[in-house]
């Protein structure tokens, strides 16, 4: 009986060992290059901060402007840095949806071929103002006030139909969101296996401006006017992407306040100071895009972040990305750095 015992329990221990060589490892190393991937407009392709990539200067009528001095690239999260925002993009070209702008196709698809060639660890998303806020054609608008001398200016207006416009942005920004959550899951990815963080948008002007020349130093708005667009419009920007992050499970980084104190026009007769660029000419756009470049690609650069600014927001990234953190505000401390403060 004893020996019948024995020879039982060594059986179940050669059983069980067997079965324990024999499992698979619990987890394969994933020994890929690192990656933060970059997807949505010109406020995060780089646009304005110069030195843009071969093909996306205006080349065959790709416009998207993507920098190598882009935030993206000014981080320092991962091996690589990967920047898939195309200037002037809406939501729509963000997702998954069949869409095409300057040439190229969905930034989700494209995203799933770089989530299987690297080990993406951070998302960045950027996007919204080109749907109903129309950042770009509001801003023309507000100049064209500017222009005369008997108007109010434009802040009345937008003040009665802003906040609606903004918040019909907001399932657009959703529904991108949702679809990059897809591309990385049909790139194999697990949702809490990465950073997914959409960003707000840093206030271009400031009434902190010249009041004589502030128009012809490269910012023809009405002061009262830029004084909307910082303290009104941008944050109820921010706040609605804020939402929309908060209702996709997605982080949320504040770049309303970036670059406070160094918006355009804010350094006077000398633009040395500031992150963000006045309005500016291309005289480039010519000889890439030829005639395409008649109109709004002559500036385009107008208006955005610098290479300086790029450099800022960049820096914040990576202070949040670092933090763990699901949510902060881009703020300038004491050392003249922007950190991301919770």
């Amino acid at each position: 009986m004893r020996s019948t015992k024995i020879t039982a329990l060594a059986l179940g221990a050669l059983l069980v060992g067997g079965l324990a060589v024999a499992s698979p490892a619990a987890s394969v190393a994933d020994d890929r290059p690192t990656a933060v991937v970059s997807l949505g407009d010109s406020a995060i392709s780089g646009e304005g901060a110069g030195n843009y990539e071969p093909g996306t200067a205006g080349e065959n009528g790709n416009w998207c402007h993507r920098s190598a001095n882009a935030l993206v690239h000014k981080t320092a999260v991962a091996d690589h840095t990967i920047n898939l925002a195309c200037s002037g993009a809406e939501a729509a070209n963000v997702s998954l949806a069949d869409t095409t702008h300057y040439t190229e196709g969905s930034q989700s698809r494209r995203l799933i071929g770089i989530a299987q060639q690297y080990r993406v660890t951070t998302v960045v998303v950027q996007v919204g103002a080109n749907d109903e806020p129309a950042f770009a054609d509001t801003l023309l608008g507000c100049i064209a006030e500017w222009f005369n001398p008997f108007g109010s200016g434009c802040r009345s207006k937008l003040r009665a139909e802003w906040p609606q416009r903004v918040a019909a942005m907001a399932p657009r920004v959703e529904t991108a969101l949702a679809d990059v959550r897809s591309a990385m899951s049909q790139a194999g990815y697990a949702a809490g296996s990465y950073n997914l963080i959409l960003t707000s948008y840093a206030s271009p002007l400031t009434e902190n401006m010249d009041a004589t020349l502030h128009g012809p130093q490269g910012c023809p708005f009405k002061l009262a006017d830029a004084g909307f667009g910082r303290t009104e419009a941008v944050p109820q920007l921010s706040e609605a992407l804020r939402g929309a992050a908060t209702r996709s499970g997605a982080k949320f980084l504040d770049f309303s306040r970036a670059t406070e104190g160094r918006e355009a026009c804010s350094g006077g007769s000398s633009s040395s100071s500031e992150w963000q660029n006045r309005v500016k000419v291309d005289p480039w756009a010519w000889v890439n895009g030829g005639l395409d470049a008649i109109g709004i690609h002559m500036a385009q650069e107008s208006f955005h972040p610098n290479a300086r600014g790029h450099a800022q927001l960049g820096r914040c990234v990576t202070e949040f990305v670092n933090s763990g953190a699901n949510s902060a505000r881009c703020l300038a401390g004491s050392d003249g750095n922007v950190h991301a403060v919770q």
